[in-house]
């Protein structure tokens, strides 16, 4: 187990005011609707990655951590798409390909209006919404050979973004080629995939990242404090994160953290 300050961890990277606290006090109010909604309908969702490893050694944030993730089984986050929208507060955006035509993510997130953030990767700028957000992610059953068939089918659209002179063109052929995977390429993978069912989770086809979770650490869940606010982690959020960081409760080297915008404001 790891011994560390918390006082002096919050002094260097997140005190009470600062321009990180704040964007993690928005991020926090986003998950704790999120947590009302699902809470509301009865579906079931979990605090994974970095935001679970932060629930777990911090009871919070990872004082330098400036994004939240949070994962659904696939069948729970379509019925959360259906019902979110007319959840959300004013100030609160769901983004998804439904709400953003430009939006060629196959995960959803929740936008702050309120706010401006410009990550590290340019893909944001043809965004409608660009405030601070959490991220929603759909994972299924799916091995991860399988996995890796669907990457690149929609992985080159971050190509074809980067490297395009047109904006305007290059969106136009990321909208088709999103439109391919989500209504004809990715049905076909998932009845493929049907061949295949395990216990292994990954996310689902259309999401430009491979993990590998056991379904059996992720249910039953529970409820834990993160930033004095009960939330839902996997059951055996220990194996999980030891599996993913190894001796999770050691901080590590506090020299080269770094968050992952390049810009923020937030507007009172």
């Amino acid at each position: 187990m790891s011994s560390f300050n918390a006082s002096e961890l919050k002094a260097r990277f997140n005190p009470e005011g600062s321009l990180l606290r704040r964007q993690q006090m928005i991020m926090l109010e986003m998950v704790s609707v999120l947590d009302q909604v699902c809470t509301k309908y009865g579906i079931p969702y979990f605090l994974y990655g970095g935001t679970l490893l932060g629930a777990v050694r911090h009871d919070g944030f990872i004082p330098w951590d400036d994004d939240l993730d949070v994962g659904l089984l696939r069948k729970d986050y379509l019925r959360l798409m259906q019902v979110l929208p007319a959840e959300l507060p004013e100030h609160i955006a769901l983004q998804t390909n439904d709400t953003d035509p430009n939006y060629f993510y196959f995960f959803a997130k929740l936008r702050h209006r309120h706010s401006l953030l410009e990550e590290e990767s340019p893909y944001d700028q043809v965004f409608r919404e660009r405030g601070v957000f959490i991220d929603i992610f759909p994972f299924d059953r799916i091995p991860s050979w399988l996995h890796c068939v669907g990457e690149p089918l929609q992985g080159h659209t971050f190509k074809i973004f980067r490297t395009s002179s047109n904006r305007q063109r290059a969106m136009r052929r990321i909208r088709a080629i999103t439109w391919i995977n989500r209504h004809i390429t990715f049905p076909v993978l998932r009845a493929v995939n049907c061949l295949f069912r395990s216990n292994k989770l990954n996310y689902d086809f259309g999401v430009q990242f491979n993990i590998v979770y056991d379904v059996r650490d992720i249910f039953p869940l529970k409820r834990h404090t993160f930033e004095g606010v009960e939330l839902s982690i996997p059951g055996n959020s220990h194996h999980m994160l030891q599996t993913q960081f190894g001796d999770y409760m050691q901080l590590p080297n506090l020299d080269h953290v770094q968050g992952h915008a390049n810009r923020l404001e937030i507007y009172d």
